[in-house]
């Protein structure tokens, strides 16, 4: 399966119950027992499903699901000791997809995961559509015309500069490393002692006048790549 799903639950053993279960059915898991930790973990990246505590001892599992709901349409699932109904509604309300009360059978709950990432893949499969254009607080690149623009001047970029710039806009939020820019603009191995990501990255900030020490567009993740947030 290879999906990924995020567990955040403050009781380890039911937790780590999760896991093991996600795990043997094939589910990429990363688990979290707090919520800064899983707060942190959602805006580093996207997740499959979410299976949230609600009551956590610090940041609950409904702040958790508006923060995801501020990006992602992946879906969510509760779990929780409340059982009273005006916490569900509040749950449901707020952006979840499912609720299941503790204690819970462990197969229920990976069947019902499996229902949402099913559906939740099938929406996803029937709504894509090409995304032909990106408009990046004033960096907009648009790749039926090729052209890009900086607050409407236009941005003269070589094809290279475009196609990297291109991949950091389309992967907006998330960290590309120097290899998998590479192998995506040059479709070669990377080698490691290539510097020709980096001399690219440092011209295309030339060319949107971006400040070396704190570039707005185009940020390094020392040790990591790439990102545009």
């Amino acid at each position: 399966m290879n999906e990924k799903i995020l567990v955040v639950d403050d009781e380890k053993e039911i937790a780590d119950l999760l896991e093991f279960y996600l795990q043997n059915e094939g589910f990429i898991v990363t688990k979290k027992y707090n919520g800064q930790d899983a707060f942190n973990e959602i805006k580093k990246q996207s997740f499959d499903l979410a299976l949230l505590d609600i009551m956590l001892p610090d940041i609950n599992g409904y702040a958790l699901t508006k923060t995801i709901r501020e990006k992602y349409f992946y879906p969510v699932i509760f779990l929780t000791a409340k059982v009273e109904d005006i916490d569900k509604i509040m749950g449901l309300t707020i952006g979840a997809d499912d609720y299941i009360t503790k204690p819970f059978n462990p197969l229920e709950v990976i069947a019902r995961v499996k229902t949402q990432v099913r559906r939740y893949k099938q929406y996803n499969k029937s709504e894509i559509k090409e995304i032909n254009r990106y408009d990046i607080r004033g960096l907009t690149i648009n790749k039926d015309n090729h052209k890009c623009t900086l607050f409407s001047k236009n941005i003269d970029l070589t094809p290279i500069e475009f196609s990297i710039l291109w991949c950091l806009c389309s992967k907006q939020g998330n960290v590309v490393s120097s290899e998998e820019l590479f192998e995506a603009v040059w479709k070669e191995k990377y080698i490691d002692n290539n510097n020709t990501v980096m001399a690219h990255i440092a011209r295309l900030r030339e060319k949107l006048k971006e400040p070396s020490k704190n570039p707005k567009f185009i940020k390094t993740v020392w040790g990591v790549g790439y990102t545009i947030e």
